[in-house]
């Protein structure tokens, strides 16, 4: 029987050490254009956010961020953010399958809807039974 081997994890053919050596403007030219574009425009906001993090890490104090917008890059691998949704933070652990994703893509706004059986007058059949 062959052995089973753990596959590597690559994005665009670069392992994670690979990547995490990149500058982040190197990293951008291997995502899609749009968030090539939002790396490259907000590319200070994306350092700040960075250094004031490794800063948050050092002293062991949660990462809590509004921007929904931020592209996930190769020097947060590991990291745990609390994204805002509108209502609360949400934590998010971030993998390298979520390189050149948005930080907004994993903490959903909107809840699930749970439909529950329908009220009294809200179909013809409960039309006519009493208010009572």
């Amino acid at each position: 029987m062959a052995e089973l081997t753990k596959k590597q994890f690559t994005y665009r053919g670069k392992t994670i050490e690979e990547l995490k050596k990149l500058d982040v403007r190197e990293f951008a030219k291997l995502v899609c254009s749009r968030q090539r574009r939002n790396i490259l425009r907000n590319f200070q906001e994306l350092e700040k956010f960075i250094n004031r993090s490794k800063i948050k890490l050092e002293k062991n104090k949660p990462i809590k961020t509004h921007l929904r917008d931020l592209v996930v890059v190769p020097e947060m691998l590991d990291w745990r953010i609390f994204v805002y949704n509108g209502n609360k933070f949400m934590p998010v652990q971030i993998t390298g399958e979520m390189f050149g994703h948005m930080l907004g893509e994993f903490a959903p706004t909107r809840g699930r809807i749970k439909h529950s059986k329908a009220g009294v007058g809200a179909t013809k059949g409960s039309k006519h039974k009493s208010k009572k």
